[in-house]
């Protein structure tokens, strides 16, 4: 319902009330007793009395529309950016399945760049299920990326779409830098005083997940970013743990309505840990991200109780210390009863998969590590897992 009037408004001061009171909205699913977290939206209890004694007083209207300012709505952004990156034009169809399509795009840096945030903004939000960008560093015999070589499958700005296996490119991406699910905010590492780098002439490859909705549509994602002014001290890496992957451990028995797996990675060095970010399809039930300390003990970060409408990315109110030798073990469980009302099927069994009907469990998180650290040796995985 739109609550853009006043007049569209007061209708539901009653259900107001009840949502405010039953902390139901804002939506925040995170276990309050762990973590404290800077975009929490939960009400003060002195915001919700306010809510609850304008329901109950008749919700009257108080300043008249004449006395109010017009609201300055933004273009789009949530972050102005510095610079715009538009993929082309996709079509999705109205119904059927839409495999991963992955693009590659020229970042057009010329020189080694840090970024204080991206933004990554669908074109319509209603068939997009989630953008994934990384980056890919040439090697010097390789120009072009070894994948997209071919110059008919390039368009006039150089971008290329191709339908790719991803074990034929990890050897060349350097992780994870941006996700979009619906619900999440930009990922601005501004917050953290860091940013993250792009190494001079990469490219992104851009994995895009499409959704029918029951009719044609079309979608041109936006990636925006904003550059920083001089070289940060820390640098943000986003890790992706999802070393379970394999079929024969990730299987959800029909009916099981609390299945449980985890995943967990070690610190190869100290770093700080600022940013959680839980993904999970229509079977998610909850997710809990603990970090186990290398002198004994250990300490829950992130407890969330999942919901696929509602996908937040988590900042800490402060940088959380992480010792060498430190794990980070992340643990998830999935209701594939008939009580799950989301639950695409409850007689089947569910393996891990793109769709949405199938399976996922990931488990991102950010940390800040000294500016000249390697990516990809920040983290590892303990014996027992298969990266």
């Amino acid at each position: 319902m739109p609550f853009l009037t006043y007049e569209t408004t007061r209708p539901w001061a009653k259900a107001i009330k009840t949502a405010v009171l039953t902390r139901e909205m804002p939506p925040w699913p995170a276990d309050p007793r762990f973590g404290h977290f800077l975009n929490d939206p939960c009400l003060t209890p002195e915001e919700i009395a306010t809510l609850v004694a304008w329901a109950d007083s008749g919700a009257p209207e108080g300043e008249t529309a004449a006395a109010r300012q017009n609201v300055a709505w933004p273009d789009g952004w949530k972050i102005p950016p510095d610079k715009v990156i538009a993929l082309p034009e996709f079509s999705v169809p109205a119904t059927g399945v839409v495999e991963l399509t992955d693009i590659t795009v020229p970042t057009g840096f010329t020189q080694d760049t840090w970024v204080t945030s991206i933004e990554i903004r669908p074109g319509n939000r209603a068939v997009v299920h989630h953008v994934i960008v990384e980056l890919v560093k040439h090697r010097p015999d390789d120009v072009h990326s070894v994948w997209n070589t071919d110059a008919k499958k390039r368009d006039a700005d150089g971008m290329a779409v191709k339908r790719i296996r991803r074990s034929d490119r990890l050897r060349d991406i350097t992780g994870v830098e941006a996700v979009y699910v619906p619900g999440t905010a930009p990922a601005d590492y501004r917050l953290h005083s860091a940013a993250k780098l792009i190494p001079a002439g990469s490219d992104l490859l851009v994995q895009m997940h499409y959704t029918p909705k029951g009719k044609a549509a079309t979608d041109r994602t936006m990636i925006g970013f904003t550059l920083a002014h001089a070289e940060p001290a820390r640098r943000f890496i986003t890790v992706n743990p999802t070393a379970l992957r394999d079929g024969a451990h990730f299987h959800i028995p029909p009916g099981d309505p609390d299945w449980e797996t985890h995943t967990e990675v070690v610190f190869n060095q100290d770093a700080q840990l600022v940013w959680f970010l839980p993904h999970m399809h229509l079977r998610g039930k909850d997710m809990t991200y603990r970090l186990i300390y290398p002198g004994g003990g250990s300490q829950t970060l992130l407890s969330v109780k999942w919901d696929f409408d509602w996908q937040f990315a988590y900042d800490t109110s402060t940088p959380i210390s992480v010792p060498k030798g430190a794990r980070m073990e992340v643990v998830a469980h999935f209701d594939n009863s008939s009580n799950n009302k989301l639950n695409p099927n409850p007689l089947r069994d569910v393996f891990w998969g793109d769709q949405t009907w199938e399976e996922m469990m990931v488990p991102w998180f950010g940390v800040l590590v000294p500016n000249d650290a390697d990516a990809s040796k920040v983290v590892g995985y303990p014996r027992g897992f298969a990266k």
